[in-house]
């Protein structure tokens, strides 16, 4: 394992040349990026394009973005595929297919993907260490409980079945194509019945078991977000240990989001990794115990005061994941 960072398309486009030569500054050689514009769009040229810019920067492109990401199903540039609607979810997954041959011929081995409907639903945000700020969710001050999404009432049943549709098209490629796919959790579990989902299958530990099972393959895991299987715990302190083992156990990690969080089920807000309730450094050990080999990196910073709060806060982060491995007297970068 060693560590790691994310960049959105958006991101990735604004930041510049400057920063990717920044993230090897501060020690990192390993990154994932969702590139610019329609990923059903990627071609080849495309995709060499942006690995020889993260190159030039001393960078290594480890894992994109699939066209599925964590924005909701009015956002998703793959409607079609989380809605169960066809004709177009065949087309919609068609293209996927085609993007995995493509990362697998350029020798990028991974790319996690996000199967939701409601995006990342949060409550106002609150003051944490310094003032800095938090995002927050708090259930019970969430006003549209019965407001479903656009894609109007979904059963558990309903969302399994879209589910295991696209596993089974999908990881067979991944498998002749040596390209790891990892799902993020859906984040945060809520209530039975919230905007319409009966359950947010995704949201807890279990339905992640669920998920793995589905179909048996090594290229079938998990882009693991310590932060949202947190969410989901009564005592994310006392059980998240027990988590990180089982499916590291069973080589079903495939990324880690190593962020901590203050609070628990329907009640929480995010935080640096040393200030949740969360002992990282004892969930670090047990990343390395079970044999997880991947990036560990950082994902939802809280927003910091000053002139590049997402780069400075980011930057902390780096130097905290760091600084956990040296003082194990582990490489950083993998070696």
């Amino acid at each position: 394992m060693y560590v790691g960072t994310q960049l959105s398309g958006e991101k990735f486009n604004e930041v510049g040349d400057a920063h990717l030569r920044q993230l090897a500054q501060l020690g990192l050689r390993h990154v994932c990026v969702d590139p610019v514009g329609n990923p059903h769009d990627w071609t080849r040229e495309v995709l060499e394009r942006h690995i020889e810019r993260i190159e030039a920067a001393g960078l290594v492109l480890d894992m994109v973005q699939l066209p599925m990401s964590s924005a909701g199903v009015d956002k998703v540039k793959s409607p079609s595929i989380v809605m169960g609607r066809d004709p177009d979810r065949e087309r919609e997954v068609d293209s996927i297919c085609r993007l995995i041959e493509t990362l697998g011929a350029l020798g990028i081995k991974a790319a996690k993907y996000n199967f939701n409907i409601l995006g990342i639903p949060r409550t106002p945000s609150e003051r944490g260490r310094g003032g800095a700020i938090m995002s927050t969710f708090r259930h019970d001050q969430t006003t549209d409980d019965a407001v479903p999404s656009s894609a109007g009432t979904v059963s558990a049943d309903e969302m399994w079945e879209r589910i295991t549709w696209f596993l089974e098209r999908v990881v067979p490629v991944a498998e002749a194509s040596k390209v790891r796919l990892a799902c993020h959790p859906h984040d945060p579990l809520t209530r039975p019945g919230y905007r319409g989902m009966e359950e947010r299958v995704l949201g807890s530990a279990e339905g992640l078991k669920k998920f793995v099972s589905i179909v048996e393959s090594p290229y079938h895991g998990l882009n693991f977000c310590q932060g949202t299987v947190a969410e989901s715990l009564e005592n994310p302190r006392e059980e998240i240990g027990d988590i990180i083992r089982w499916f590291g156990e069973r080589k079903k990690i495939f990324n880690v989001h190593f962020r901590n969080i203050k609070g628990g089920r329907y009640s929480f807000t995010e935080e640096f990794p040393d200030a949740g309730d969360m002992d990282m450094a004892a969930s670090l050990k047990i990343y390395k115990e079970v044999g997880v080999d991947c990036m560990i990196m950082p994902d939802h910073v809280p927003h910091i005061d000053g002139e590049a709060p997402f780069e400075t806060a980011f930057a902390f982060c780096y130097g905290y994941i760091i600084g956990l491995f040296q003082a194990n007297g582990w490489d950083p970068y993998g070696a």
